[in-house]
């Protein structure tokens, strides 16, 4: 009688069989998000882009400004969705690498579109209106035109992830290997571009509220062309005397030290005047004390060439993060 032993596979094939398995999973995971992503985009398309253009509730200036490249976008998915289905993930990828720039141009526009729906919801009744309306359809699951707007950015870094892990459990003897990884490239270059321009743009948003908390002649320009980093009230302790209260600006380069204007002041109660600039440059920070991480606070001590600052706060947490964040301010001079 004849024995029939199962075979044993390599570790090689081992190794071949578990891409696969990755390789299907992700590719079936990227096959239907993009039909969910390319649903809600034709959704917005149609029942928010088609009908304001139809109606001219918005200026084709302002409808510009609050969708972008929207309907670009839309139909690169258009084009993509058939190869995946296809399984031609190689070929469909490397297309739609060809439109990565429309993600570009819809994150720089970001911060214009939801600038320019806040303003048309609350001067433009007939635009109001229109919103709620059509917000309240079953399509939409509840989902304001607010929640959808970031939707092409927040599937930028879903392709990032699904097609880095297709290429990465493509074998190299795959005919779309090659395809795949220059997609996975471009795909990732064009997030990291995204993500930088994100920052920029929310830093761009603390800085005008900073320099909106600081009055006087002292103050104009103060915070252009900066990096903030974090602001809080800690306690200056003089040489004689009780520790006095300031508000502290940090950014990549100086600390800005503010004194709160009088609260019956009769144009500037509520910001603060600038009392000094410090350059993280020439700073020398230590922990007087409060290493311990009790509940006590604690004492941080700052060097710079003509002056010296013994900054204490109460709060421990809060000391370790003004010490943690000027402690990264002073590396990015040195």
């Amino acid at each position: 009688m004849e024995i029939h032993y199962p075979s044993v596979r390599s570790p090689v094939q081992e190794q071949r069989a578990r891409w696969e398995r990755k390789r299907a999973c992700t590719a079936q995971e990227l096959l239907e998000t993009e039909r969910r992503y390319q649903e809600q985009l034709g959704l917005v398309t149609t029942y928010f882009l088609g009908i304001l253009k139809a109606k001219g509730t918005l200026r084709p200036t302002e409808r510009q400004a609050l969708f972008g490249s929207w309907e670009l976008i839309y139909g690169a998915s258009q084009e993509l969705l058939p190869y995946l289905e296809g399984g031609c993930w190689g070929q469909g990828l490397e297309g739609f690498c060809r439109h990565l720039e429309l993600y570009n141009q819809f994150a720089a526009n970001s911060e214009r579109s939801q600038t320019t729906l806040q303003e048309q919801l609350k001067k433009n009744k007939g635009f109001r209106r229109f919103v709620r309306l059509q917000e309240s359809r079953p399509e939409f699951g509840g989902l304001q035109l607010q929640d959808l707007l970031p939707l092409p950015l927040q599937r930028l870094q879903q392709y990032e992830n699904l097609v880095v892990a297709l290429a990465e459990n493509t074998g190299p003897n795959s005919p779309d290997h090659q395809q795949l990884t220059r997609a996975a490239r471009l795909i990732s270059e064009t997030a990291q571009r995204v993500h930088t321009i994100g920052q920029k743009q929310k830093n761009d948003q603390h800085l005008r509220r900073v320099q909106a908390l600081l009055s006087g002649r002292q103050a104009k320009g103060l915070t252009s062309g900066r990096w903030f980093l974090c602001q809080g009230w800690l306690l200056v302790v003089p040489p004689h005397g009780d520790p006095r209260p300031r508000m502290f600006f940090l950014f990549t380069d100086v600390l800005l030290m503010a004194k709160p204007r009088p609260p019956l002041h009769l144009l500037q109660s509520g910001t603060f005047a600038c009392k000094a600039l410090y350059p993280m440059a020439q700073c020398q920070l230590s922990r007087v004390f409060g290493h311990s991480g009790g509940p006590c606070g604690g004492l941080l001590s700052l060097s710079f060439p003509h002056e010296k600052l013994l900054l204490m706060s109460t709060d421990q947490e809060e000391l370790s993060r003004w010490y943690h964040s000027l402690t990264w301010a002073i590396s990015q001079k040195n």
